[in-house]
């Protein structure tokens, strides 16, 4: 009686979030339909093109995530009243339940949120540059260097508290060897993507390796991490995503221009006065960044940088500015909405929100490779 009790409020939490993400997934579509109108906005010499499309597409997801992020402070173990809890998230520091809603559920929240708007971000450079619906961070080797360094860490002893920097700087060491291996007179895609996947091979037996050698009880901390997972983040995570993402997402937007012109070849790009590899690093360099930020506090959460940036793209068609933006958010909205599924799928048991991630991320991947075959 005991664990129905238990388990009927998540199994209504659970519901309640279904229904929420099919009508997102209704509502984005719709919108994405509506007639794309184009307005110019002048300010003296100075003038803007608005597509009010995708400002419609972005307040949406807007509040969309902003609806997620409520119902992650209102749904949780602890029975908590659904106004109490936004009203002690928000302004009343002095309630009985401060304690559970903004040390635990807020910072999970937030934490979800940004990790996710970083790792759909980093996704959308790296398909965009390469111009690859299978290059994401994940799959080209940035995740597992992050999960070596972070696993050697844990196993051989060393402080929680150094995790997070030690697997930023594996992520971008992994980022580095895959760029400098794939470069001949420049970089290709498909030489990326393929010497990628075997860097990603390769750190994966280290990563099993080390497993197998140190003492179970660090390992098990260890495996615990590289499911990826929010629970337990803290309001120094929060901090740690939050300003990765207000220094990394701005310079990405600022180099938006030069990708748009990559598109166009490199030839091309030469012709029209762009330093096509000096712009190709720097845009490579920011996307491994934010996935590397991201990976560092939540772990090495499996195909949110592979899939989102391409349902953003049904949604919004070429990349800019404006549908960069959507890309975050939809990737803040995805991971929300994935961790509130992993709260409640299973309840009493709470899945790490990777086995989510991963359920629905890889058989997308062997369909989209599927496609990708017949394609060439």
């Amino acid at each position: 009686m005991n664990l129905l009790s238990i388990a009927s409020p998540r199994l209504n939490s659970l519901f309640l979030t279904l229904i929420v993400l099919v009508i997102t997934v209704s509502l984005l579509h719709r919108v994405s339909k509506s007639k794309n109108e184009i307005s110019v906005i002048r300010l003296g010499s100075l003038s803007s093109r608005l597509n009010k499309k995708l400002l419609r597409l972005n307040f949406v997801a807007f509040v969309i995530m902003i609806a997620f992020m409520a119902m992650g402070v209102m749904f949780g173990d602890f029975p908590v009243p659904k106004v109490r809890a936004l009203s002690t998230a928000l302004w009343d520091r002095e309630s009985e339940f401060d304690f559970v809603i903004n040390s635990i559920r807020s910072p999970r929240v937030v934490v979800a949120a940004l990790a996710g708007m970083c790792l759909a971000s980093s996704g959308a450079i790296f398909q965009s540059l390469i111009n690859n619906p299978l290059v994401s961070p994940d799959v080209i080797g940035v995740n597992s260097g992050a999960a070596v360094c972070a696993v050697v860490l844990l196993a051989v002893g060393g402080q929680v508290t150094y995790l997070p920097f030690a697997a930023f700087i594996g992520a971008i060491i992994a980022a580095v060897g895959v760029y400098v291996l794939s470069w001949k007179r420049g970089i290709a895609g498909t030489r990326l993507v393929l010497i990628g996947i075997g860097i990603n091979s390769l750190l994966a037996a280290v990563i099993t390796f080390v497993q197998v050698r140190y003492p179970i009880e660090r390992v098990m901390a260890a495996a615990r991490w590289q499911a990826g997972t929010v629970f337990g983040a803290t309001w120094d995570d929060a901090r740690i995503l939050g300003i990765g993402f207000l220094i990394l997402f701005p310079a990405a937007f600022v180099l938006l221009s030069k990708l748009r012109i990559l598109q166009l070849g490199d030839e091309t790009a030469a012709a029209l006065g762009s330093s096509v590899e000096r712009d190709r690093l720097f845009l490579l360099g920011t996307g491994a960044a934010m996935a590397a930020v991201a990976v560092a506090v939540v772990g090495p959460l499996g195909f949110v940088a592979l899939m989102v940036p391409q349902a953003a793209r049904l949604l919004t068609g070429t990349i800019t500015g404006g549908s960069y933006i959507f890309t975050a958010l939809l990737g803040g909205i995805f991971l929300l909405g994935a961790d509130l599924i992993a709260l409640h799928l299973f309840a009493p048991v709470m899945l790490p929100v990777g086995v989510i991630t991963a359920a629905l991320g890889g058989p997308y991947f062997l369909i989209l490779l599927a496609r990708y075959n017949r394609a060439i």
